[in-house]
């Protein structure tokens, strides 16, 4: 693997934004830090999530974005972004969906983490960007990024790299996994395989389960903030 660099590592509160009629409190808003900060099983100091449900916790403790996505979408946006504008805890350069497989673990200053699945874009992406077809075009085009899940809290500096540890035998990328939970839903075989494992999160591993049963997942809310 490339050297793997922190771009941004970047922090927020929760805070209540106008979506609609509506008041919605999200943590998106994230601002760089520039001092070390310490990273805990859910999340940095002075990080949240407004939605708990849907969003945290340890399988969602950190963020990651990476840097390489950014010129595509100042084009695709038509402005200049700044880092964090994902909502994203860090912003890395060199390490892509198509590069990094879930469950590939890396340390990050004194702490440990680990790949626990891609991002799944929301609504909330369209507070900040003025546009309502933002989640949706992040899903398609595959630039979703993706969750660590701590295994080893540290201090972490936005001066650090990412060092790879390790790779399950079974190497699946953020590439493939967004393939088969957007793009492929009717690959069982392939839902099988992911299942297998062990370091795929929870809730990724009750959608595949759901969908290998016949089940289908209602992803319209998510997407689209309406119920």
């Amino acid at each position: 693997m490339e050297r793997i660099e922190i771009i941004s590592l970047n922090v927020g509160k929760p805070q209540d934004l106008q979506f609609g009629k509506k008041d919605v409190t999200t943590g998106i808003n994230k601002k760089p830090v520039a001092v070390p900060v310490y990273l805990s099983k859910v999340n940095f100091d002075g990080d949240g999530q407004g939605d708990l449900v849907n969003h945290g916790g340890v399988d969602k403790a950190v963020c990651v974005y990476p840097y390489e996505h950014y010129p595509y979408w100042e084009e695709e946006l038509g402005k200049t972004l700044n880092v964090g504008a994902f909502g994203e805890n860090l912003t890395l350069r060199g390490l892509t969906e198509d590069e990094v497989c879930v469950g590939d673990s890396f340390q990050i200053g004194d702490a440990v983490v680990q790949v626990s699945q891609p991002r799944q874009p929301c609504f909330k992406l369209s507070l900040i960007h003025d546009r309502k077809d933002i989640p949706l075009l992040v899903q398609n085009t595959g630039y979703t990024g993706f969750y660590f899940r701590v295994m080893k809290e540290g201090i972490v500096s936005p001066s650090d790299e990412l060092v790879h540890i390790s790779r399950p035998e079974l190497a699946i990328t953020v590439s493939e996994a967004n393939r088969l939970m957007h793009h492929a839903k009717d690959d069982v075989d392939g839902a099988r395989k992911i299942l297998q494992l062990d370091e795929l999160s929870a809730s990724w591993r009750k959608t595949f389960n759901k969908r290998i049963a016949g089940g289908v997942m209602d992803t319209s809310e998510r997407l689209t903030g309406n119920k």
